[in-house]
């Protein structure tokens, strides 16, 4: 009996949010994402899930209406720039609750077998209650978090290795101790919080690193961080905010990580918390060759 395939998840209209010509959150970084996990010696490994758009209800387990309202019109009105980077097009409604509906599509897919790739698109991690920025709508990892939650996963654990710190999830979760949040990122660099002080109710684990160390210091500062959020604590599910613009050479982030260090993280992740599911879903990385790299070295660690 071989291993059963990996499912990965995703939305056509993940595509369709355009910020602009020049932005580094482009379309095509989803098309390198999937072609990646398309090429034929994954072929046995994966299996492709397309989702549901997300609800209004999973949405406003964590947005408020009014803000989902906001973007509703202001996307249905043609688009325009929440912020200096943060940018909606026409489309941009229907890619965020596609990408919503990913992350919540592979949470019940990981619930089933075991693990699951969302591939989520715009990212999600920066989005606070009823705020976009950084490129992010609606915090897609915290809907996912409460879509386990709904499904008996009582204990959420998410962690974070973008290269940004998620601001957006920390502000989210941090009074709720049902969830734990650990994030290593690189510090001081933008949003500029994910201080080791800021702890929440003792769920927030940050682990703030300066760029150019060796890669095997983020590797095992990062796990021990998972350690230390594990104590005396069993999450009932994982999920992976999997940013891949923590790899060497990505044009937003100084860490030196390479695809072999992402494998490692996601089969550690996996042994730690065995028999309980790993979910990642995708947040950053903005060059696509890396993207690719990183994706598929997560989804062959889970497979």
């Amino acid at each position: 009996m071989g291993t059963p395939p990996v499912p990965v998840v995703h939305h056509p209209a993940c595509r369709l949010h355009d910020p602009g010509a020049g932005h580094p959150e482009r379309p095509e970084r989803i098309d390198a994402v999937l072609g990646a996990l398309r090429t034929p010696d994954l072929a046995g490994q994966v299996a492709w899930h397309e989702a549901r758009p997300a609800t209004r209800e999973q949405l406003e387990r964590v947005h408020p209406a009014q803000y989902l309202n906001g973007l509703e019109q202001v996307a249905h009105a043609g688009g325009g720039a929440l912020d200096a980077d943060t940018v909606l097009s026409r489309a941009s409604w229907e890619a965020a609750l596609a990408a919503a509906g990913v992350a919540s599509g592979a949470v019940e897919c990981g619930l089933a077998s075991g693990r699951a790739f969302g591939a989520t698109r715009p990212p999600g991690h920066h989005a606070l209650a009823a705020r976009a920025m950084g490129f992010c709508l609606i915090n897609n990892v915290v809907v996912a978090a409460r879509q386990g939650q709904q499904l008996g996963a009582a204990r959420v654990l998410i962690v974070d290795w973008d290269v940004h710190h998620g601001n957006g999830t920390q502000a989210l979760v941090e009074r709720d101790p049902t969830i734990r949040y650990v994030s290593m990122h690189q510090y001081p660099w933008y949003p500029g919080t994910g201080a080791e002080d800021e702890r929440g109710v003792g769920n927030v684990f940050n682990v703030p690193r300066p760029p150019g160390l060796e890669r095997r210091r983020y590797v095992q500062d990062l796990l021990a961080a998972v350690d230390a959020a594990r104590a005396g604590w069993r999450p009932d599910l994982l999920l992976v905010s999997a940013g891949f613009d923590s790899l060497a050479g990505d044009p937003l982030g100084g860490f030196t990580l390479e695809p072999d260090d992402i494998a490692t993280w996601t089969r550690a992740l996996r042994e730690r918390v065995a028999p309980s599911p790993v979910v990642g879903l995708l947040e950053g990385g903005y060059r696509l060759d890396l993207l690719a790299a990183g994706v598929r070295a997560h989804v062959r660690a889970l497979a």
